[in-house]
């Protein structure tokens, strides 16, 4: 059970009433830290530590084992990590103590600031009223490791894009483009650079071509939690 006074003192993120039935409460000085878990039922409870931080994100520091190096994991990677066999609704399978019950993240107050900011994003991206750029992706094969790339330029090629994220068995002979095997040479480094950024040829990321969300590339028929997350808060 968290400690009231260092609530009292810490960052303000949430009210003391918030987070004193939370296990593992730590405030520090910029964000909020809770003990929080995943189960799968063949290997059971994957223990962490989830940070919340005031501009939205939410950093997963994985404690499953002794020698687990998995820190920084998005709550989405800290699913999958875990073994939890219905992947993709992290909301739901990521788990706080709340009074000695575990309860999803959903129904805690612990997504404020990551709901606000997608809401955010959201409006920004609808006011702009321009065409949203996406830069290319890649998606490393299953079996050989070589990577992909996928232009994102229309719906379509984003569905195919998203669809090879999502399938953690996606391989070369999947590749919608070309019909490829795993002996086809890999792209060099010296080209990877260059992702189709309209600002600039080898851009590393921008508010020029990186969507963090858009009609383009969300789904509403898609049940992963990204796509989820988008139609709930266009519609609100």
């Amino acid at each position: 059970m968290a400690n009231v006074e260092e609530i009292q003192c810490g960052s303000m993120l949430f009210r003391q009433e918030e987070l004193q039935e939370m296990s593992g409460v730590n405030v520090g000085g910029g964000y909020v830290e809770v003990m929080c878990g995943c189960t799968s039922h063949r290997y059971g409870d994957a223990i962490a530590k989830l940070r919340v931080f005031p501009n939205g994100n939410l950093e997963i520091t994985c404690e499953c084992t002794p020698g687990c190096e998995e820190d920084k994991l998005t709550p989405a990677a800290f699913e999958k990590h875990s073994g939890r066999e219905t992947a993709r609704k992290w909301k739901n399978n990521v788990w706080v103590i709340i009074g000695g019950e575990k309860v999803p993240l959903s129904k805690t107050v612990l997504l404020k600031y990551y709901n606000e900011a997608l809401k955010k994003c959201n409006r920004s991206n609808r006011s702009q009223g321009t065409k949203v750029f996406h830069r290319d992706e890649f998606v490393g094969c299953m079996e050989c490791g070589k990577e992909r790339r996928f232009r994102l330029r229309s719906r379509e090629e984003c569905l195919l894009h998203h669809n090879a994220m999502a399938d953690p068995n996606w391989k070369c002979s999947n590749f919608a483009y070309d019909k490829i095997t795993c002996e086809a040479e890999e792209e060099r480094g010296s080209r990877k650079v260059y992702r189709g950024c309209t600002r600039s040829p080898t851009c590393k990321g921008c508010t020029s071509c990186v969507c963090f969300g858009c009609e383009l590339c969300r789904f509403p028929d898609c049940s992963c939690q990204t796509c989820v997350d988008f139609t709930s808060n266009v519609k609100a």
